[in-house]
């Protein structure tokens, strides 16, 4: 298990990154990634990914946000997710498709750019699907860490999928969990779970047979499940005092994962609140329900957790800002340790007017040949 708990020497990147000086753009494909993180190690792109994602929510009001645009079909959702403040401009391009486990494919396939808002100049292109799995479980922990008991060592996680090894990592290297209880209707997924965490120094993995026996004193429970259907994962007395729920799997309309009365007995917390409203668990209740933005917890402005018998429950639903601060951090570390390509995805012209001489020299180059 090299790769989990390699050194975690690690960058935190104050200030968004530094533009490039000429028109190539750096590009990560997973390979390259696979490289970053084995080199910096999984502990530590989880905390400079949670790093940059808690600086970026204190600026939340420098932001230009706005709900992705989906497209919905019968089996499965294409969106697109962008954000930019006054110096980068990012986006996301994101399935997904619980069917293709049954072909082969990922549920959850994605890529991204990074662009230089003063030029429009694309300085990074890359692959996002496997941070996603990185910027959700850090995501996750930021929001934990800010609202689940200081005390908590226990997680229950409901879901064995993609995600499910991510969100175990993030929790116990940056929350300190030493014991995660899973449970899936699928036996292979929960083993390779098992399987995959079996190396990572002071964290138990214990399997068990059914979704209540599982969330038993638990001090967290994240529920990571991708069927898209109206589901309830989580019913109202599974529900402990204290405990606080990590729910990410709901992030569609018509998809949800808690029971209504879940809802209804915990203090809510939200990304941003016009699309949760649309695609998170809080879909079933009315529009005045009252939920918390996150960011206004992690600046202060509003109270977190309020006593150690609360119920909170993070709605999460993935936000564009959370692949901000992960694209921004990717680009710096891949700069910082030259990986990846630099390619020339727009053209280099002595004339910026004269595009077409691109052609022209290409059809001058097939005539002398």
């Amino acid at each position: 298990m090299g790769f989990i708990v390699a050194a975690s020497r690690w960058k935190m990147t104050a200030s968004p990154a530094t533009c490039e000086t000429d028109a190539m753009t750096r590009f990560l494909d997973t390979h390259h990634l696979c490289e970053l993180v084995a080199t910096l190690g999984v502990p530590a792109v989880l905390r400079g990914i949670a790093s940059n994602i808690e600086q970026d929510f204190l600026r939340w009001n420098d932001f230009d946000k706005s709900a992705r645009t989906a497209a919905h079909s019968d089996v499965g959702v294409i969106e697109l997710m962008p954000v930019a403040d006054d110096t980068l401009y990012a986006f996301k391009y994101v399935n997904g498709h619980p069917i293709n486990t049954s072909r082969g494919l990922s549920t959850v396939m994605a890529f991204g750019a990074l662009a230089d808002v003063q030029t429009g100049q694309p300085l990074l292109l890359s692959e996002l699907t496997l941070t996603t799995g990185l910027r959700t479980a850090a995501t996750s922990a930021v929001a934990a860490r800010a609202l689940a008991r200081p005390e908590s060592r226990v997680m229950a996680l409901i879901g064995c999928g993609a995600q499910a090894e991510f969100q175990a990592l993030a929790f116990h290297h940056l929350l300190g969990i030493d014991t995660i209880r899973v449970h899936d209707i699928d036996a292979a997924a929960v083993a390779k779970v098992q399987r995959n965490l079996a190396g990572v120094t002071g964290l138990r993995v214990l399997a068990f047979d059914s979704t209540a026996e599982a969330v038993a004193g638990a001090d967290i429970i994240t529920t990571c499940t991708a069927d898209k259907a109206w589901a309830t994962i989580l019913e109202a007395e599974m529900i402990e005092d204290g405990v606080h729920i990590n729910a990410i799997g709901g992030d569609c309309p018509g998809k949800t994962e808690l029971h209504g009365d879940v809802l209804r007995r915990g203090t809510i917390f939200v990304e941003y609140e016009p699309q949760t409203r649309v695609e998170g668990d809080i879909q079933q209740l009315p529009a005045e329900h009252p939920v918390q933005p996150l960011w206004e917890v992690l600046s202060g402005v509003r109270q977190g957790r309020s006593s150690d018998v609360e119920v909170t429950i993070f709605d999460s639903v993935g936000f564009a800002l959370e692949d901000y601060s992960a694209l921004r951090f990717m680009h710096d570390e891949a700069q910082r340790l030259n990986l990846g390509e630099e390619i020339s995805l727009v053209p280099e012209l002595a004339d910026p007017k004269d595009l077409f001489s691109l052609l022209r020299r290409e059809h001058e180059a097939r005539d002398a040949a």
